[in-house]
């Protein structure tokens, strides 16, 4: 075979070692051929959807191979279960065929998500355990088939109207930009900028746009991936090799690793749809500002956190039938939103933990209710101690999130509390100056004010393109200063 020839099938080939990722150079190739030939569709509606589906059904075989098949399998069935629950007179119909959709997505992701949890759990107990093969996880079907949901319980409560051609369904469930990490779109968000004509991308957004995607790569490529391969993966592999001093800062890195990681492919994600003419609501706010553990679960994780809410927490009966059980409500909530996560008992540990949080916190509210769920009407000194002890919960609790075991979680328990020899202080900032230098400046940056954030992006909006390609290239120049590997999945890709 010619060699062009035998590079172009490689080109299209799926390869199970390297999953294509925003960060990569074969995705900036990619994306940037995808785009020049979409700058001739924007005022073609239908052939801008057949092209946008098609290169995403693409990405996703590029990261998963054939289970793409399973993302066509989705669309199809929640797209005629759609028009059927439109169509159905009787409310119990319509109640039947939003069960049968929420079996289907939950049926399929519990089968790649828990099947291999609950075989072992089986075999503790049997004197001839199961022979099974570990399931392969399709990436991000966690999120497309809570996306999917979210249309069919939605148009069951009449907030959204079916729709009418297929192509539409399957272009909302695989848009590229959100496919395999999230952010989670609502289907009443997304589906009427699906049609606008003509798509018009402005100055302003394309300058917002890149921005994003210049801050979710500094973010992942920099920050993240720097202080978790020099440092914080060191930590969780085996912390009785370092003090407690070493093992606290470890969980503050964590912290400042999964926040950039996340909020990073946010970030591109979102910029992504801007250059493409689609807006997405924001999915990170700024986290760990919050003064309450509610306010919290305000600005992380937005989409996920407001999912859980309206889907899980209000069909569970909300804060509608008493005291207690919204508290119960509250605890069953975060407990699945752990699960959802992964099937291990630190992640149960995780969600449970939080939900008690969450719990506790509207308990306070109802006798002090100085403790309001955001903490932005609270004094300063008060608001200043509330964010120091959420933060302080919030890494606590990162710990079990990250442990491999909660073997692992208690060993970095018992270091931070029992060797923690601060005397090694200067030799350890010494021996991880540069790890120190960028968790600190993610921190910092973290820390800015809203104010100083929105005066800058106002800033980048009126540059020229040549200081856009400029500032990139300087990122990607960085970026190859600082890596010492290869490029590394985004964390919530397991998930």
């Amino acid at each position: 075979m010619p060699q062009p020839l035998s590079n172009l099938f490689d080109l299209l080939r799926y390869h199970p070692e390297e999953p294509l990722l925003f960060t990569s150079g074969l995705f900036l190739f990619l994306f940037l051929g995808f785009t020049f030939f979409y700058g001739f569709m924007r005022r073609t509606v239908t052939l801008r959807i057949v092209y946008v589906t098609l290169f995403s059904l693409y990405f996703y075989y590029k990261t998963s191979g054939l289970f793409f098949l399973l993302l066509l399998f989705t669309a199809s069935t929640d797209y005629c279960i759609g028009h059927f629950i439109a169509s159905s007179r009787r409310r119990g119909a319509r109640r039947a065929w939003v069960a049968l959709s929420v079996c289907i997505n939950l049926g399929m992701l519990g089968y790649f998500k828990y099947t291999d949890f609950l075989i072992g759990i089986l075999n503790d107990f049997l004197a001839d355990p199961l022979e099974f093969q570990n399931i392969f996880l399709p990436i991000g079907i966690s999120f497309f088939t809570f996306q999917s949901m979210s249309y069919i319980i939605d148009l069951y409560r009449g907030k959204v109207r079916p729709l009418d051609r297929w192509i539409d369904y399957l272009f909302y469930i695989s848009f590229f930009p959100q496919l395999v990490a999230g952010p989670i779109v609502r289907a009443r968000d997304f589906i009427p900028q699906i049609r606008q004509r003509p798509l018009i991308v402005s100055r302003a957004q394309f300058g917002e746009g890149f921005w994003l995607i210049l801050c979710g790569f500094f973010k992942k490529a920099v920050i993240s991936d720097f202080i978790s391969l020099n440092f914080v993966d060191r930590i969780f592999d085996n912390p009785t090799l370092y003090t407690g001093l070493e093992n606290l800062t470890g969980v503050l890195g964590y912290a400042m690793q999964i926040y950039c990681d996340f909020s990073g492919y946010s970030d591109m994600a979102i910029g992504i749809a801007l250059l493409l003419g689609f807006r997405f609501n924001a999915n990170f706010n700024s986290p760990y500002k919050s003064a309450t553990i509610t306010e919290f679960w305000r600005r992380w994780h937005i989409s996920l956190s407001s999912w859980l809410k309206d889907y899980l927490y209000i069909s569970l009966g909300g804060n509608r039938k008493g005291r207690l059980r919204t508290y119960v409500n509250l605890l069953i909530t975060m407990l699945l939103g752990g699960l959802w996560h992964g099937a291990a008992m630190r992640f149960l540990v995780w969600g449970g933990l939080h939900g008690a949080g969450l719990a506790l916190h509207k308990m306070t509210m109802r006798i002090a209710p100085g403790f309001r769920a955001t903490g932005t009407e609270m004094p300063r000194w008060r608001r200043v101690i509330g964010i120091i002890f959420t933060f302080s919960f919030v890494c606590a609790t990162w710990v079990f999130f990250r442990a491999e075991s909660m073997e692992v979680a208690e060993q970095i328990f018992l270091r931070i509390f029992t060797e923690f020899h601060p005397e090694i202080f200067f030799d350890f900032v010494a021996g991880y100056k540069w790890v120190l230098l960028l968790l600190g400046i993610g921190y910092a940056l973290h820390f800015t004010s809203a104010r100083f954030e929105e005066r800058t992006l106002q800033m980048v909006r009126r540059l020229p393109i040549v200081v856009y390609a400029l500032l990139m290239t300087g990122l990607i120049w960085l970026i190859m200063q600082l890596n010492n590997g290869d490029v590394q999945p985004f964390i919530y890709f397991q998930f």
